[in-house]
Protein backbone atom coordinates (compact mmCIF):
# COMPACT_ATOMS: atom_id res chain seq x y z
CA UNK A 1 0.00 0.00 0.00
CA UNK A 2 2.50 2.08 0.77
CA UNK A 3 4.41 1.19 -2.60
CA UNK A 4 1.21 2.14 -4.17
CA UNK A 5 1.41 5.60 -2.65
CA UNK A 6 4.93 6.59 -3.10
CA UNK A 7 3.91 5.63 -7.01
CA UNK A 8 1.35 8.04 -7.48
CA UNK A 9 3.34 10.71 -5.63
CA UNK A 10 6.06 9.98 -8.55
CA UNK A 11 3.79 10.04 -11.48
CA UNK A 12 1.97 13.22 -10.39
CA UNK A 13 5.64 14.55 -9.93
CA UNK A 14 6.66 13.25 -13.55
CA UNK A 15 3.39 13.76 -15.26
CA UNK A 16 3.40 17.54 -14.14
CA UNK A 17 6.96 18.09 -14.87
CA UNK A 18 6.30 16.68 -18.30
CA UNK A 19 2.86 19.12 -18.85
CA UNK A 20 5.33 21.90 -17.54
CA UNK A 21 7.81 21.31 -20.12
CA UNK A 22 5.43 20.40 -23.15
CA UNK A 23 1.75 22.60 -22.94
CA UNK A 24 2.13 26.26 -23.44
CA UNK A 25 -0.77 27.07 -21.28
CA UNK A 26 0.51 26.00 -17.95
CA UNK A 27 2.57 28.14 -16.35
CA UNK A 28 4.58 27.77 -12.84
CA UNK A 29 6.95 30.59 -10.96
CA UNK A 30 10.15 28.47 -12.51
CA UNK A 31 10.91 26.60 -9.56
CA UNK A 32 11.41 22.87 -9.17
CA UNK A 33 9.72 23.24 -5.46
CA UNK A 34 6.59 23.81 -7.22
CA UNK A 35 6.65 21.33 -9.31
CA UNK A 36 7.34 18.90 -7.44
CA UNK A 37 4.67 20.39 -4.57
CA UNK A 38 2.20 20.41 -7.41
CA UNK A 39 3.09 16.57 -8.21
CA UNK A 40 2.98 15.51 -4.57
CA UNK A 41 -1.07 16.76 -4.54
CA UNK A 42 -1.82 15.42 -7.71
CA UNK A 43 -0.44 12.35 -6.48
CA UNK A 44 -2.30 12.27 -3.05
CA UNK A 45 -5.43 13.06 -5.30
CA UNK A 46 -5.01 10.06 -7.19
CA UNK A 47 -4.10 7.73 -4.33
CA UNK A 48 -7.13 8.70 -1.87
CA UNK A 49 -10.18 10.56 -4.05
CA UNK A 50 -9.72 9.19 -7.67
CA UNK A 51 -10.37 5.40 -6.35
CA UNK A 52 -14.02 7.04 -4.68
CA UNK A 53 -14.45 8.88 -7.86
CA UNK A 54 -14.07 5.77 -9.81
CA UNK A 55 -16.70 3.91 -7.71
CA UNK A 56 -19.16 6.27 -7.72
CA UNK A 57 -19.03 6.92 -11.65
CA UNK A 58 -19.02 3.19 -12.37
CA UNK A 59 -22.18 3.07 -14.28
CA UNK A 60 -20.79 6.38 -16.19
CA UNK A 61 -17.50 4.32 -17.02
CA UNK A 62 -19.30 1.65 -18.04
CA UNK A 63 -21.50 3.24 -20.37
CA UNK A 64 -18.77 5.20 -21.63
CA UNK A 65 -16.48 2.46 -22.20
CA UNK A 66 -13.91 4.04 -19.25
CA UNK A 67 -13.43 7.78 -21.28
CA UNK A 68 -15.31 8.97 -18.23
CA UNK A 69 -11.86 8.04 -16.32
CA UNK A 70 -10.37 11.33 -18.09
CA UNK A 71 -12.91 13.42 -16.90
CA UNK A 72 -12.34 12.09 -13.55
CA UNK A 73 -8.47 12.96 -13.93
CA UNK A 74 -9.41 16.77 -15.04
CA UNK A 75 -11.67 17.29 -12.13
CA UNK A 76 -8.95 16.43 -9.67
CA UNK A 77 -5.98 18.21 -12.06
CA UNK A 78 -8.83 21.44 -11.63
CA UNK A 79 -9.01 20.58 -8.22
CA UNK A 80 -4.99 20.61 -7.54
CA UNK A 81 -4.93 24.20 -10.10
CA UNK A 82 -7.66 25.88 -7.65
CA UNK A 83 -5.60 25.16 -4.76
CA UNK A 84 -2.30 26.93 -5.71
CA UNK A 85 -2.31 30.92 -6.52
CA UNK A 86 -1.98 31.76 -9.91
CA UNK A 87 1.78 32.85 -9.42
CA UNK A 88 2.61 29.47 -8.77
CA UNK A 89 1.07 27.68 -10.52
CA UNK A 90 -2.33 27.93 -13.41
CA UNK A 91 -3.66 25.81 -16.02
CA UNK A 92 -4.44 28.31 -18.79
CA UNK A 93 -8.57 26.70 -20.89
CA UNK A 94 -9.72 23.13 -21.17
CA UNK A 95 -7.39 22.06 -23.67
CA UNK A 96 -4.61 22.64 -21.52
CA UNK A 97 -6.53 20.60 -18.51
CA UNK A 98 -7.25 18.20 -21.06
CA UNK A 99 -3.82 17.62 -22.27
CA UNK A 100 -2.53 17.48 -18.54
CA UNK A 101 -4.87 14.26 -18.05
CA UNK A 102 -4.09 12.67 -20.86
CA UNK A 103 -0.30 12.94 -19.46
CA UNK A 104 -0.97 11.67 -16.02
CA UNK A 105 -3.17 8.54 -17.70
CA UNK A 106 -0.44 7.98 -19.73
CA UNK A 107 2.33 8.15 -17.31
CA UNK A 108 0.11 5.93 -15.18
CA UNK A 109 -0.06 3.28 -17.60
CA UNK A 110 3.66 3.18 -18.20
CA UNK A 111 4.14 2.47 -14.72
CA UNK A 112 1.42 0.18 -14.29
CA UNK A 113 3.75 -1.99 -17.23
CA UNK A 114 6.95 -1.11 -15.37
CA UNK A 115 5.56 -2.02 -11.68
CA UNK A 116 4.94 -5.65 -13.11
Amino acid sequence: MIANLITKILVGIVSTGLAVYFIDGITTDGDIKTIVFVGIVIGLLLFFLKPVLQLITLPIRIITLNLFTIVIMMALIWITDVFFPETRFEINGIMNLLYFSLIVVGVEIITSFVKK
